[in-house]
């Protein structure tokens, strides 16, 4: 019976010590494989993304895959959350590329907040969101805002007249805030 167990237990040492000297397991770098090219995508697809066409041959994978994913979830959303998606891929097609960039440093940003400074960028976003057109176009125009994420003095009240929006430092002209919650999840 102790030879079996010495045995046993030589056996065991002697298979996790070659374990060890064996090489190192290779890194491999996980990707998104290929997506399909505008032309391979079905009808239903193509209608769905139809604002993103002139776009999507130049996605790359990852972001392909994930309005793919948009695009199989759409039949079962309700009409006001499509007109949404909708909406939103019209705006997304019309930013240029730095616009693009600028939103998704917006959003990473947004996603680091601590929750309670999050609460507040959202209170800011619905006081800019419910102010009539004319008014967002003057604070646009005026620049007299606060930025976006910038952390709110403490005593400092939420009021409609500082509804955030975010300068253009290149241009100098005030531009209204991403909307926090942008489609899928992030801003893509």
């Amino acid at each position: 019976m102790a030879c079996r167990r010495f045995l046993g237990g030589l056996i065991l040492s002697l298979a996790l010590s070659s374990s060890f000297a064996a090489e190192p397991p290779t890194t491999a770098i996980i990707g998104t494989p290929p997506q399909p090219a505008w032309s391979q995508l079905n009808g239903q697809q193509r209608n769905i993304l139809a604002p993103l066409a002139k776009d999507w041959d130049g996605m790359e994978n990852i972001r392909k895959k994930k309005w793919l994913g948009i695009a199989e979830r759409y039949p079962s959303m309700k009409q006001d959350e499509q007109q949404r998606i909708q909406d939103r891929m019209r705006e997304w097609a019309g930013l240029s590329p730095t616009e693009r960039s600028k939103v998704r440093d917006t959003y990473k940003d947004f996603k680091q907040l601590p929750p309670e400074q999050k609460q507040v960028v959202r209170q800011k976003w619905e006081a800019y969101s419910n102010l009539p057109a004319d008014e967002k176009q003057r604070i646009r125009e005026t620049g007299k805002s606060s930025k976006l994420l910038a952390t709110p003095p403490a005593s400092a009240p939420l009021s409609s007249s500082a509804a955030p929006h975010a300068t253009d430092a290149a241009t100098g002209t005030g531009t209204p805030p991403a909307q926090p919650s942008a489609v899928g999840g992030s801003a893509q």
